[in-house]
């Protein structure tokens, strides 16, 4: 087995690109308009190799303060984003997703690198990083999934506890599947990334064990804790809790 991932130089790379350029090129045929698709898949390579360059600063920086700050801004993007895709953002305040994903994601981010892997210093950014980024991002989708299903379900009349319920489902469906699916159906980044750098698949595996427990637990909760936090602000439906707010501010104007 090969001690070390294989390099891709820069010419083969491009190679990959050749499939995506071939859907936009008949997005443009087919006059759908592949100017979208293609600033997309600039985007994509800008903003991974932007990153690859402060991985690679981080990664030899091994700053506390400066790790702390990188999971800070991705806690407060991952809280933005998770509602920012609502039809209706105001019935949802900003503060239940902050504290529903860092509740959730920094309890199960300091059981996995703590307890599990007792790093060593605690914030060796080459775990933590990526670790958090799959903890934030999947309980980010959870609660984006559970605020979405929870507003239409609001909308149709639906009783609060009986769509908060149905939220939840709706919110647990893809961490259900993947689940179901990891290992005889797919097998996930982390666990083919170790096996191409040349890993034991038997350590793989117990890694991608710990990823699908991390991600099912933090993502679960996250859901739960978002729910739960936005029942206790009183929320009844988004468009309702809306109006009040306009009301208020058009009283306290007048």
């Amino acid at each position: 087995m090969q001690d070390s991932i294989l390099n891709i130089p820069l010419p083969r790379l491009a190679l990959a690109l050749l499939p995506p350029l071939v859907v936009v090129w008949f997005q443009f045929r087919w006059s759908l308009g592949g100017g979208r698709s293609l600033y997309a898949i600039g985007r994509m390579v800008g903003q991974l190799l932007i990153i690859g360059y402060l991985l690679l600063f981080l990664f030899r920086s091994k700053e506390a303060w400066l790790i702390l700050t990188v999971l800070a801004v991705m806690l407060v993007a991952s809280a933005w984003i998770a509602l920012h895709s609502l039809k209706s953002q105001k019935g949802f305040p900003f503060h239940a997703s902050l504290l529903a994903i860092g509740l959730a994601g920094v309890a199960t981010l300091a059981l996995v690198t703590q307890g599990v892997l007792d790093l060593q210093p605690w914030h060796e950014p080459r775990y933590l990083i990526p670790l958090a980024g799959m903890i934030f991002a999947n309980a980010m989708n959870s609660v984006s999934l559970a605020a979405e299903r929870l507003q239409s379900e609001l909308d149709h009349g639906i009783d609060f506890l009986a769509a908060r319920r149905v939220a939840l489902q709706a919110a647990l469906i893809p961490l259900i599947n993947s689940l179901m699916a990891v290992g005889l159906v797919s097998l996930p980044g982390m666990m083919t990334g170790q096996i191409l750098s040349g890993v034991s698949p038997l350590i793989a595996v117990r890694y991608q064990i710990m990823v699908m427990g991390m991600i099912y637990g933090s993502a679960g909760m996250a859901a739960i804790l978002f729910l739960w936090l936005v029942h206790k602000e009183g929320v009844t439906t988004p468009s309702t809790t809306a109006r009040r707010a306009e009301d208020g501010a058009d009283d306290g104007g007048g």
